[in-house]
This record gives C-alpha cells, sequence and structure tokens, in this order.
C-alpha cells in the first residue's frame, strides 16, 4: 500500500490571472507614491523591470 499523497491540481492560468492582477496593483501604487514623493522633494521609486 502507497502513502504517497496525490499531486495537487494547480490552475495556471488562475494563477497567472492573480499574478497579472499584482503585477498591475504594484504599478498602479508605485505611480501612486511616486507623485507623492515627487511633491515631497523626494527621490522616486524604481518604476518597472530592469
Amino acid at each position: 500500500m502507497s502513502t504517497a499523497k496525490p499531486e495537487e491540481k494547480i490552475d495556471l492560468a488562475a494563477v497567472n490571472a492573480s499574478l497579472v492582477d499584482i503585477e498591475k496593483n504594484i504599478a498602479e501604487s508605485t505611480a501612486k507614491h511616486n507623485k507623492f514623493l515627487k511633491e515631497l522633494g523626494l527621490p522616486l521609486l524604481p518604476v518597472g523591470k530592469k
């Protein structure tokens, strides 16, 4: 008798959609934060991938 557990099925399309939403939220939040930093005369956060 095997004690191995079956692998959990992962919905890659759902995971990808979630990651796209997260990246969009990061970009929007960074832009909003940079607006405040600019108003205060402070250095901006880096934007985008390098």
